[in-house]
């Protein structure tokens, strides 16, 4: 009976789960409301927010305008006893505020051209910084499930837009998609799980009849970022990616 209470009281604690999470404005939930964090713009309604609280330990560090080059600081939440990472990164490495104002204030070709010069970079210099992160991700965090939840496409195809032409949505749409393909195989190389919420937010688009991405409001920087019904449809699609 001795030897065993010996055994007992030598063995590690078990391990309490911690989440944190990581990311750019679309993690932090700008967009959705109810900020804290300063300039970071962290939102209650953020569907990191909301996965934290089944977690004892949870570290909410997104922050907007975040790159895949500007995450040291954040990295510094990541632990070997972090049980739980999520991170949307990389759309922001492209050019996102850029893009967004030369589609809103421009004609059809610059839009189109600006796109295209996304998409250039999507291909030849992302996969590299994605690869990068995710490695970084791991050797910090080494116990830790890593999860990679993608960007939506902004428009519901065929809504008839006013904000934008058809050939600036069809143009932006298309560079969603070729990120959520890039990204989706850097998390493959990586060993981690993608969570692609496109499929959740068809019908949802910017002009569609019940929006989860808002238009251009104000503030500009809540632009084209999901609201509080789409970080509910992010939380959803995270939620059901780890049963």
């Amino acid at each position: 009976m001795a030897g065993v209470l010996a055994v007992a009281l030598m063995a590690p604690a078990p391990v309490a789960p911690e989440y944190v999470a990581l990311g750019d404005s679309y993690a932090s939930g700008a967009g959705a409301g109810s900020y804290s964090g300063g300039s970071c713009r962290r939102s209650a309604n953020a569907h990191p927010a909301l996965r934290g609280k089944d977690f004892p330990s949870f570290r909410f560090v997104a922050c907007s305008g975040a790159t895949t080059r500007s995450l040291k600081p954040q990295f510094k939440a990541l632990s070997p006893a972090t049980t739980l990472v999520t991170v949307t990164v990389g759309g922001n490495d492209l050019g996102f505020a850029d893009v967004m104002t030369t589609c809103t204030l421009k004609g059809d070709r610059a839009c189109v051209s600006r796109v295209a010069k996304a998409v250039k970079f999507i291909h030849e210099q992302l996969p590299a910084r994605l690869d990068a992160t995710y490695a970084t991700i791991r050797s910090s965090a080494p116990a830790a499930e890593l999860v990679v939840l993608g960007y939506p496409r902004l428009f519901t195809p065929n809504d008839r837009c006013r904000t934008l032409s058809a050939a600036k949505r069809a143009a932006l749409n298309g560079a969603a998609d070729q990120l959520s393909e890039v990204t989706a195989a850097a998390v493959a190389r990586a060993g981690a799980r993608y969570v692609d919420v496109r499929q959740a937010f068809a019908g949802h688009g910017v002009c569609s009849g019940e929006p989860w991405i808002n238009a251009l409001v104000s503030p500009t920087d809540d632009s084209y970022h999901p609201n509080k019904a789409g970080q509910a449809a992010y939380f959803q699609a995270l939620t059901s990616s780890l049963w």
